[in-house]
């Protein structure tokens, strides 16, 4: 059995009430997607990934698997792999089998998500130094003292670059490129543009489970914070607005009415909404041009054959010798 060290990093204070409230009291009023993943939350989620509409799970998994020999390639030996999110086994098992890193470093806020997950790699790779870290990534990301140094690699999939907007992306990027350090890499998946049709369908589902997914959150917010949502005078609202190129999430209001939230009152008009996510898409070149204002240059990109989504290998300048900033190697064609 591999060696499992547990790194609690998250503070005991609990900010949901805090986000919650700030966010409903803004207009627009807004609620934080990471806010998604309770116990039910987490398995409509599961539930999603194996949509017929929703493309971008399998997809990122065919391109890991298909390309997971290149991309051992492209980083060589390394120490550390570091997953902010801790999120899909199926994807880091990829990773884990073609690289075989000394120490592998899921991060996430979920303390029993953390424990399930370190638990199950480890009955599969007993080689494996795992420090599972318990943090809000988004707001504190620093590795253990106790994880080995070397080359590091941090793994970021499922296109969750894509909840934050642009600016906060770079910010987001660079933390990343502040904790790999120079000549560390990043391999992070990256949905693409495309028709608006198939990205409404896989954020709109036939079976209503993203519609139940994202109405979840109402339910949460009752039960944790002794709000009164009446879930029946709401309805899951999901649509691609080109001009930022997202898709964006709601919970749209159905008639006048009134939430109270921790003895907080909240007023929704008609037809007035929460947002509760946005999915930005980005073409190649774009996302080459995001990275590359945080620090880092294009080393390889991975696509399948019909231009649904990528995967990006980028890379921390060690060297005066490196591409600087956002230019491109010749393994990394941006379209």
């Amino acid at each position: 059995m591999s060696s499992i060290h547990f790194h609690d990093l998250h503070s005991q204070i609990d900010r949901f009430a805090e986000d919650v409230i700030a966010g409903l009291s803004q207009r627009p009023a807004t609620l934080a997607p990471k806010y998604f993943y309770d116990e039910r939350g987490s398995a409509l989620f599961e539930a999603i990934t194996e949509l017929p509409e929703y493309y971008p799970t399998r997809t990122e998994i065919g391109i890991l698997r298909d390309n997971a020999a290149d991309i051992a390639r492209e980083v060589g030996s390394t120490s550390l792999l570091v997953e902010p999110g801790g999120g899909s086994l199926a994807k880091v098992r990829i990773l884990l089998e073609g690289l075989r890193p000394l120490a592998y470093v899921p991060m996430d806020i979920s303390r029993d998500h953390l424990r399930l997950s370190a638990a199950a790699l480890a009955e599969d790779f007993p080689w494996l130094e795992i420090h599972a870290t318990c943090t809000d990534y988004s707001r504190l990301m620093q590795l253990p003292a106790s994880t080995p140094t070397g080359t590091t690699l941090a793994f970021f999939p499922g296109s969750s670059i894509g909840n934050f907007d642009p600016p906060e992306a770079v910010r987001f990027l660079r933390a990343i490129a502040e904790l790999v350090g120079p000549g560390g890499y990043l391999l992070i998946g990256v949905d693409l543009k495309k028709e608006s049709a198939i990205l409404e369908a896989a954020y709109d589902d036939a079976a209503g489970v993203t519609a139940a997914f994202n109405l979840n959150l109402l339910t949460r917010i009752n039960r944790e914070l002794e709000a009164n949502f009446n879930l029946p005078q709401w309805r899951h609202r999901a649509f691609y607005n080109p001009g930022p190129g997202r898709i964006e999430m709601h919970l749209l209001s159905l008639r006048p009415q009134q939430v109270v939230v921790e003895g907080h009152p909240f007023h929704f008009k008609e037809g007035e909404t929460i947002h509760t996510e946005n999915s930005y898409k980005y073409s190649g070149e774009e996302f080459a041009t995001l990275a590359g204002k945080a620090g880092f240059h294009g080393q390889a990109l991975w696509s399948d054959p019909a231009k649904l989504f990528s995967v990006h290998l980028l890379r921390v300048a060690s060297t005066s010798a490196d591409a600087p900033p956002g230019q491109v190697t010749r393994s990394y064609p941006p379209s």
